[in-house]
This record gives C-alpha cells, sequence and structure tokens, in this order.
C-alpha cells in the first residue's frame, strides 16, 4: 500500500487507488467544506493499516463462546497528537478506526516578531515513551510547525514517533529529515515545490480554512 519516496528516503507515500481518489477530490477547488471535512477523516482512516504495521502485540488467550483460543493485542499505549486545528479532522477519522488510543493536542501559531513557531496549547499524556505516538497535520509545507512539535514531543519522552500527512512539499520533507533523521513521513502525496508565499504546489489551499469553511 506505500512505498518509499525515491528522492525522499524518509517520506512513504500511500498509492492505494482510494487514498488517491479521495485526495483529488480534496483538491478540487468546487468541494465544499463538509464532503472536504468527510474527506479528510476517510483519507486518515485508511492511512491507519499502513501506520501501524510495526506496532507491537501480545499473545493471549480469550474464550470464545466455543473454546479456548489465542489471539494477539496491542501491547503498548498508542497517543495520537494532531496540531491544531486542522489536524483534527485527520485524528477524527484515524480513531474512528483505532479508537484504542489515546488523544493529545498541541496548539502551533507563528510568532510575528521571529517567524517562528511557538506551542499555545499543550494537553498531553505524561508518559508518551509508554508507546507509539502519531503526529497528525495534514500539510507539510515549510516544516516549521511539525519539526518544532517534533522536538517537543521528544523533550517529553515519546520515543517511537511518526508523522502523517496529506500533502508534503519536497522542502518540508527535507527540513523534517535534517532536524529529525529518523522520523519517518506518511502521506499521500509529496507535490512539487513551495511557493513564495510558503503554500504548497499544486497541493490543496488551506486544509483548516477548507474543512471549517472560513476561507
Amino acid at each position: 500500500m506505500g512505498r518509499t519516496h525515491p528522492n525522499h528516503p524518509n517520506a512513504v507515500i500511500f498509492e492505494h487507488p482510494l487514498i488517491q481518489h479521495k485526495l483529488t477530490w480534496m483538491r478540487d477547488t468546487t468541494t465544499g467544506y463538509r464532503p472536504f471535512r468527510a474527506l479528510i477523516a476517510q483519507i486518515a482512516g485508511l492511512m491507519v493499516f499502513e501506520f501501524t504495521r510495526t506496532f507491537p502485540t501480545d499473545l493471549v488467550e480469550v474464550e470464545t463462546p466455543l473454546e479456548t483460543t489465542r489471539g494477539q493485542r496491542l501491547s503498548k499505549k498508542i497517543t495520537v497528537v494532531p496540531i491544531l486545528r486542522a489536524g483534527l479532522g485527520m485524528a477524527e477519522g484515524i480513531m474512528e478506526v483505532m479508537p484504542e488510543a489515546r488523544v493529545g493536542h498541541l496548539g502551533m501559531a507563528r510568532d510575528e516578531a521571529t517567524l517562528e513557531p511557538t506551542v499555545y496549547l499543550e494537553k498531553l499524556p505524561g508518559d508518551l515513551d509508554a508507546g507509539p505516538v502519531v503526529l497528525v497535520d495534514p500539510m507539510l509545507a515549510t516544516g516549521g510547525s511539525a519539526v518544532e512539535a517534533v522536538t517537543r514531543l521528544k523533550e517529553i519522552g515519546a520515543t517511537d514517533l511518526r508523522l502523517i500527512c496529506l500533502v508534503a512539499s519536497p522542502e518540508g520533507l527535507e527540513r523534517m529529515h535534517a532536524e529529525h533523521p529518523g522520523l519517518i513521513v506518511y502521506t499521500a502525496a509529496v507535490d512539487r515545490q513551495l511557493d513564495e508565499q510558503g503554500f504548497i504546489r499544486p497541493g490543496l489551499g488551506d486544509a483548516g480554512d477548507r474543512m471549517y469553511g472560513t476561507v
């Protein structure tokens, strides 16, 4: 379902036809906020099956109505952390498939004086080292917010960390690899480039505005 990008070894691309079909609808400027919000959750839900492949499990015994049998259960706590606000839509889709996960929240904003991202909201479990942490943001553009979020999560204790996004820029992937070389970015597309304003081209516009109808 996913393949490593030939020019960006830290990126895994989801090529499944359903994901690409839904992403194309999201790119379309005529897609309104209600279907856009539904599509972002649906794509995130489809991505779950790939990025959870390495999640550890324990062998357990359970009683069926007929006999005792063995099965597997996830052995560690899972934490999903959306970057507000656009990450919320993807987190909802992930939680539909993986309700066992906890949810933390990171609010990121750009400091107008330094132009660097800062954390304005942080609500996270205290034991992020207890299992996989999934950072969620629809767009990896310049990479500034995502890099800062990964840095912060590592400072708190996250050791098994991955980033899930819908669309990534080459510049954002390169910055992430430079700052956090061991981190894998799972995405539905690596687009052509960033423009002068920092928007991904061709991209899909401002994901938060399109999701919540604030364009």
